[in-house]
């Protein structure tokens, strides 16, 4: 792609990364066959070509965010199929995160709109915050479907009160930042994990999962102090300044573990934010300050799949038999480019792994896009949801909080997060959500 910068514009960073992303683009379109916008509404402008030839015309002439602009920046999913595909290495990712900070420091948005993404910014992040809001929506879900039908910006709360669980999972089995837990057999490794801030209120028995299992192969797990949300929700908002205070008080949490007794790892359970923290050297490059020990902190970062593989594990205590739909959320197999672990991992554990029809297609969570872009999102989890079903699996599995929520509203099979089924095939609990769901044989089959 031809670029036209001037050289004061290539004299700042952000504008010469971006030229450097543009060129890299020659137009071939393969991305439209993977994009999910693109696929669903069929707009040459909600493909990422589109959009790069208008985030290329917005930054070339250093001009505002127009309403045609944000619309289509705002449709897209940031799931990345489109760098799976590329044939060329367009770092599109980097590119629609400059265009997100451009819009929000440019664009006037309608007022429902800026109260909503405030509203989100101001409770997502923050686990008490967020804990009050779901204790709150509990009482409201039964207006979604009213809410829905108003339209307007009444559709995007009708969104977030249907999306809300139907059961609310309080404190139970939530691990506290501060804590460590020890080694069960000698210790053969030790690690931080993420606690994060929406999975620990959606759904607690996550990380306690993962820590359980842990423990008992010999990995002491840290929570340190001071760490938090990960920055990807507001970054993804274009708020640049509030997702590098996240990012900062991360790094200093795990750097003070790094030169304390050391970490072998850093893992993480939610697919979304380990993007993100594998990103951090690039997004705290420019910050002196930071930019080493960001750096480090990034290579450190794995996806709790990625860490388990390393592992030489036991045979499993509990082989089920049951058959699992795979599902490979957008941030593990296209933004981290893991895709075979988590299959290889449950295949191991003794269930029968299927693969779902279209996996490369989002189930339209992105973070918050099933509030922020209702409608798209809700045609994308009907997509998700029917070529699930369609294998007739016992149980879906995924190994990201926001694509349980998003595909567990549309559907009445178990969804349950990967790291979960293997602490149970290794001696853990048998998860929740598997109630009076059987093996073939009617039975949980112990292995011998």
């Amino acid at each position: 792609m031809r670029t036209e910068f001037s050289e004061d514009q290539l004299a700042d960073p952000r504008l010469s990364q971006a030229n450097d992303i543009l060129r890299k683009c020659v137009h071939c379109g393969f991305c439209t066959a993977t994009c999910p916008t693109y696929v669903e509404l069929g707009n040459e402008l909600d493909s990422p070509r589109g959009r790069i030839y208008l985030i290329k015309d917005m930054l070339e002439n250093d001009k505002p965010a127009s309403t045609e602009v944000v619309t289509h920046i705002d449709r897209c999913l940031s799931c990345l199929a489109c760098m799976t595909t590329c044939p060329s290495g367009v770092d599109y990712v980097h590119l629609v995160d400059q265009a997100r900070i451009h819009i929000e420091k440019t664009y006037d948005r309608p007022l429902a709109d800026r109260l909503m993404r405030d509203l989100l910014a101001a409770v997502l992040p923050y686990p008490g915050r967020f804990r009050l809001a779901l204790a709150g929506a509990f009482f409201g879900k039964p207006l979604a479907p009213l809410l829905l039908k108003m339209g307007g910006p009444f559709r995007r709360m009708g969104a977030m009160l249907k999306l809300a669980p139907s059961s609310f999972a309080g404190r139970a089995g939530k691990a506290e930042t501060g804590n460590l837990f020890p080694a069960i057999s000698p210790r053969a490794g030790r690690v931080a994990m993420l606690t994060g801030c929406a999975q620990p209120v959606l759904d607690p028995g996550i990380n306690a999962a993962a820590i359980r299992l842990l423990n008992r192969l010999g990995v002491e797990v840290v929570l340190p102090e001071g760490e938090g949300c990960c920055g990807a929700l507001v970054y993804h908002m274009g708020r640049e300044a509030a997702a590098l205070d996240f990012v900062r008080a991360n790094v200093d949490a795990w750097t003070r573990e790094i030169d304390g007794e050391g970490l072998d790892a850093i893992l993480i359970t939610t697919s979304g934010c380990g993007v993100t923290i594998k990103d951090y050297g690039h997004m705290l490059a420019g910050d002196p300050a930071y930019a080493d020990k960001a750096a480090r902190v990034a290579a450190l970062a794995k996806d709790i799949s990625e860490y388990l593989t390393e592992i030489d594990l036991p045979e499993p205590v509990n082989r089920t038999g049951l058959t699992v739909a795979y599902h490979s959320a957008c941030s593990l197999q296209h933004g981290q480019k893991i895709t075979l672990q988590p299959k290889m991992l449950l295949e191991k554990a003794g269930f029968a792994v299927r693969d779902v029809p279209e996996g490369h297609l989002c189930c339209g969570s992105a973070g918050t896009y099933n509030i922020m872009q209702s409608q798209i999102a809700a045609r994308l989890r009907a997509r998700k949801v029917t070529n699930i079903e369609s294998l007739k699996p016992d149980l879906i599995a995924a190994g990201n909080i926001g694509c349980m929520t998003q595909i567990g509203a549309g559907t009445a099979l178990p969804i349950v997060h990967t790291i979960a089924l293997l602490d149970w095939a290794y001696g853990g609990p048998r998860p929740g959500a598997l109630d009076g769901i059987a093996a073939p044989d009617g039975q949980i089959q112990a292995a011998e």
